[in-house]
């Protein structure tokens, strides 16, 4: 069931189509996107797309769908940039990310010719836009997609205000929050946080740049979110047990996984993080890692288990193919690139499904805080294996430990 607004939408577009569509040209091409619409949410669902990305989904090709009833279109004119544009420009998206992906899933399934063509970069930014995605680059060390990132949301900040007619220099919170509630509405809760993140760090530069007499970085919140705050989801033993025992080791990719899992369980290890180590990183002779590229900038040497290290020395020797890449964990096809940390959480996700698992990569993570913990280690320890700035973050992690607690009131044993 679509929200009122999407809904609204919708009957917008259809009061649209009755008044200025013409007569269908292909009688048939409508049932046919409805149909082809219900096999990609299918296969969204079977390669285990959040709930949340397939409602979103949903609900972008509903709109898509209504758009196009009762125009002169063929099956393939369906999928051109010309009816793409025209449908944002009636339906007042920023993003047609479900089109797009519907287009790559018939493509391959050679249902169309071609998938849609990128849209234009957005637009080039310039000036103190510029120098913020730059500062970013040299102090923070930020990444190539973390900077491009910042840039989609500057560059439509920059387009926002130019349309508002409002210098930085004039900048309020109120306009601020417009353009959030504007630019974020295609989103997901969770990349609307990460890009009012963006847009706070760019404010607290204007603000040190003396662009701007006051910090507004502070003020720019999302909505209140009531039950916010979540246990963490952790492993038991025996459901860690099962997920090893179901690993398969009997191919590339399953050695390549192999490795993954460990690497994330027994050291705590961030799918990005992952994905940048390097084969430098890793001392075999001392059984140690080196993790320059951490979040928030916190380098940290930890020990390898054993296991670890063998799953490692696995994937390298039977799984990893032959290249001049420096990075540990490679794509397994041709040209032999780093994969992206986004693959590297399906992948894990995928080993814990077929081990009966209803389960994701940060799991992991948060076994590996639980167990430190079990282990009598502090807090203060926690915080520094993890890799956290402050030590709220790595409260978050942490469950409470209620064999501990039956110990110290029942007097029972471990």
């Amino acid at each position: 069931m679509a929200d009122p607004r999407t809904q609204q939408s919708i009957q917008w577009l259809q009061w649209y189509n009755r008044q200025y569509g013409p007569p269908q040209k292909d009688p048939a091409a409508v049932p046919r996107l409805t149909r082809a619409i219900a096999d990609y949410l299918d296969w969204m669902r079977s390669v285990h797309y959040t709930a949340a990305s397939r409602q979103l989904h949903r609900r972008q090709l509903e709109l898509f769908l209504s758009f196009v009833k009762n125009r002169r279109f063929g099956w393939q004119q369906f999928f051109t940039e010309k009816t793409r544009e025209h449908f944002i420009k009636l339906s007042g998206l920023h993003t047609t990310a479900a089109l797009n992906g519907l287009c790559r899933y018939l493509a391959e399934q050679g249902r169309i010719k071609t998938p849609l063509p990128r849209r234009p970069p957005p637009r080039k930014l310039a000036g103190i836009f510029e120098d913020y995605v730059h500062y970013c680059q040299q102090s923070r060390h930020t990444s190539v997609r973390q900077s491009n990132s910042i840039g989609r949301v500057l560059s439509a900040l920059c387009g926002y205000l130019d349309r508002k007619q409002t210098a930085l220099n004039r900048l309020r919170i109120e306009v601020l929050d417009a353009f959030m509630a504007e630019f974020c509405r295609p989103f997901l809760p969770t990349t609307c946080r990460n890009y009012r993140c963006v847009v706070r760090g760019f404010l607290r530069y204007l603000y040190q740049q003396g662009i701007i007499k006051k910090d507004l970085a502070p003020l720019l919140i999302g909505a209140v979110q009531f039950a916010k705050v979540k246990p963490p989801k952790f492993l038991r033993p025996h459901e860690v047990k099962q997920l090893f025992e179901n690993l398969s080791v009997s191919s590339p990719k399953g050695l390549r996984t192999y490795a993954m899992v460990h690497m994330a369980y027994s050291l705590g290890l961030r799918p990005v993080e992952i994905s940048s180590l390097q084969l430098d990183d890793i001392s075999f002779a001392k059984a140690q890692l080196t993790l320059k590229r951490r979040k928030n900038d916190n380098p940290l040497e930890l020990p390898i288990p054993e296991q670890t290290l063998k799953a490692i020395v696995a994937y390298m020797v039977g799984g990893r193919p032959s290249s001049e890449d420096r990075h540990l964990v490679l794509s397994l096809s041709a040209p032999y690139g780093p994969i992206v940390p986004g693959l590297v959480g399906r992948y894990i996700q995928q080993a814990m499904q077929t081990a009966g698992l209803k389960a994701s990569a940060y799991w992991l993570r948060h076994s590996y805080a639980q167990h430190l913990l079990s282990a009598g280690t502090s807090i203060y320890e926690i915080k520094e294996m993890l890799g956290h700035r402050h030590i709220e973050s790595s409260r978050k992690y942490l469950h409470i430990h209620t064999d501990l607690m039956r110990e110290v009131i029942l007097d029972e044993p471990l």
